[in-house]
């Protein structure tokens, strides 16, 4: 499937100048094409689309959430993908917690790169169903409260 972010949107720039923005502070490379073949679309959030990504040396999968740069329009919503970077990458390994593989940026889109998870986001689980009984809301706060961070 071809990258959807590999198209030039013109050059996005930080504050006026004739910089590329530049959004993760230790990318680990700019194109993730030589490593990932970005494959269907998992889902999709307020600023990225998550792509099942296959590793092209091992063919192991992941998933590869892909935030187009266009969509970060303000200072708090460039400083909000750095930080989600940069917890992922200090988080434990933990069987309820997803792994950060690797991360790329191009002068169009991030790519975080992390371990393939089929289940729902929370939220998503939450406003589906409507509600929760007692019980279920209490075994969902159990696995919540048993990452220790």
């Amino acid at each position: 499937m071809p990258n959807p972010f590999s198209i030039d949107y013109g050059s996005a720039t930080a504050s006026g100048g004739g910089n590329k923005l530049s959004v993760l502070k230790d990318p680990m490379g700019c194109d993730i094409s030589l490593r990932y073949d970005l494959g269907r679309e998992l889902g999709r959030g307020e600023f990225g689309i998550r792509y099942l990504a296959i590793d092209v040396e091992s063919g192991e999968k992941y998933a590869c959430k892909s935030i187009s740069k266009k969509k970060l329009r303000t200072a708090g919503d460039i400083e909000d993908v750095s930080r989600e970077v940069e917890i992922m990458r200090h988080l434990p390994k933990h069987p309820n917690i997803v792994t950060l593989k690797d991360t790329y940026e191009d002068d169009n889109a991030i790519h975080i790169v992390m371990e393939l998870y089929e289940v729902r986001e929370l939220f998503d689980q939450i406003v589906t169903r409507g509600h929760y009984t007692e019980r279920a809301a209490a075994a969902i706060m159990k696995t919540i409260v048993e990452v220790q961070v």
